[in-house]
């Protein structure tokens, strides 16, 4: 197989990830991915792929299909925040047992969580629900590969395909970038992948239960997301 851009090392400099995230549009996203194992993968490492981390909100099934066709096995991680909904854990449960995907939900001890924190603080709640197990599932990995889409929203129109999150020490690789809605409608069409149940219910962007609602017809995606604060980030992808 002919990789799709110049294979480059974990200590790669700024402008290195920024030259070869250039090479990289227009790519199929498995190759992106396929790439990145390349790149900064450990041909022996056991289990394969540990050095990786895949996170997926599970609100469609297009990361976690692109990832283990990319790199079969490679575990794909749904951070339970305690909120999301059921029809999530079940979509996600559902697509690792239908397609052989290694799905696994990261559900948090929440002994120590303040209980209905969304009800007073959203980015406190975010931030204890998202954004500390993320970076306690980061620790000892060498590359974040996430389902982020410059079309997703304003503050995303930038994402490259591959950067360096400083803050959290990883490579940070965004294989759906530059994909549309279309291209992610296509490709889900071409392999027959399930549709999250509560998208016929007007959600179109999903994640937790207290925080998003269906959105109606002409608003953005997102618009159901964190409704009237003025909040559009729980701060994963935020660096």
């Amino acid at each position: 197989m002919t990789l799709p851009a110049t294979l480059v090392s974990l200590s790669a400099s700024a402008q290195e990830l920024a030259d070869v995230s250039r090479e990289l549009e227009g790519m199929l996203p498995a190759d992106i991915v396929r790439w990145a194992v390349a790149s900064f993968g450990v041909a022996d490492e056991v289990p394969p792929y540990k050095s990786f981390l895949v996170t997926s909100s599970f609100q469609d099934a297009t990361l976690s299909h692109v990832a283990h066709s990319a790199a079969p096995g490679i575990e794909v991680v749904l951070l339970d925040t305690g909120y999301l909904f059921a029809e999530t854990h079940w979509y996600a449960e559902n697509l690792g047992k239908t397609f052989g995907i290694n799905v696994h939900i990261d559900k948090r001890n929440e002994a120590h969580l303040a209980p209905n924190g969304w009800q007073v603080d959203t980015d406190a709640c975010c931030a204890a629900r998202k954004v500390v197990p993320l970076e306690d599932a980061l620790q000892n990995k060498k590359v974040w590969i996430t389902g982020v889409r410059r079309e997703d929203s304003e503050a995303r129109k930038n994402t490259p395909i591959v950067s360096r999150d400083i803050m959290r020490g990883v490579i940070k690789v965004n294989p759906l970038a530059g994909t549309s809605d279309s291209d992610i409608a296509l490709y889900n069409e071409l392999y027959e992948l399930p549709v999250h149940p509560l998208r016929q219910h007007g959600y179109t962007s999903i994640g937790c239960w207290p925080c998003t609602r269906p959105t109606k017809p002409g608003e953005d995606p997102r618009a159901g997301r964190w409704s009237g604060s003025g909040k559009t980030e729980c701060g994963l992808h935020i660096s």
